[in-house]
């Protein structure tokens, strides 16, 4: 009898010992299928999005948060000011934002790895209309398990559902992204 409880508490115990530290199975995770840098997933091929929440940018006592736009389409936009191709696609941002509106749509920034006043320098200057989350540490993004942090800017859509539908690696122009928004904001 002991021993049969032994073996029933080291059964138990063993995927505990041995976890990998990796998501939980309906959480996303990137992968990069054949080093691909776009990628669009199915209905049934998506996995929740963790909720990325944390200071704003230009206000660091407002809290911004991915959940507080549940049941609407989401543009995530990793980005620094540091980072000379997110220069170049703030204004994709912004035409997406003003035009997503009406649509839908919207957009949330998240600043990773950068120095506060610059990112809000970069708000203002670009004058882009959306919130953006303030990561300085590079910790909320982390949640974000397997992007190539070090590529950004990392553009993400999240359907309705809170759940990742693509993911673009680099610059994006708005012809890029529009089919796949317009997909996902019919479904």
């Amino acid at each position: 009898m002991l021993l049969a409880r032994l073996l029933v508490v080291v059964a138990l115990l063993a995927p505990a010992a041995c976890s990998t530290g990796r998501a939980a199975p309906d959480t996303f995770e990137f992968v990069s299928p054949g080093g691909r840098t776009q990628i669009f997933y199915e209905p049934g091929e998506r996995k929740r999005v963790a909720d990325l929440a944390g200071p704003d940018v230009t206000d660091p006592a407002r809290q911004v948060s991915l959940g507080d736009y549940a049941g609407k389409v989401v543009l995530l936009n990793l980005w620094g000011a540091w980072c000379p191709p997110c220069r170049s696609e703030a204004h994709t941002l912004k035409a997406v934002s003003a035009r997503g509106k009406s649509e839908g749509i919207e957009v949330l920034g998240l600043n990773v790895r950068d120095n506060r006043q610059y990112a809000a320098d970069f708000v203002r200057n670009f004058e882009l209309g959306y919130p953006s989350i303030h990561d300085d540490s590079g910790r909320i993004a982390l949640r974000l398990r397997g992007l190539p942090l070090a590529a950004v800017p990392i553009s993400l859509i999240v359907d309705k559902g809170q759940r990742v539908a693509a993911v673009y690696i680099g610059e994006v122009l708005e012809e890029d992204l529009r089919p796949a928004l317009d997909r996902v904001r019919a479904e």
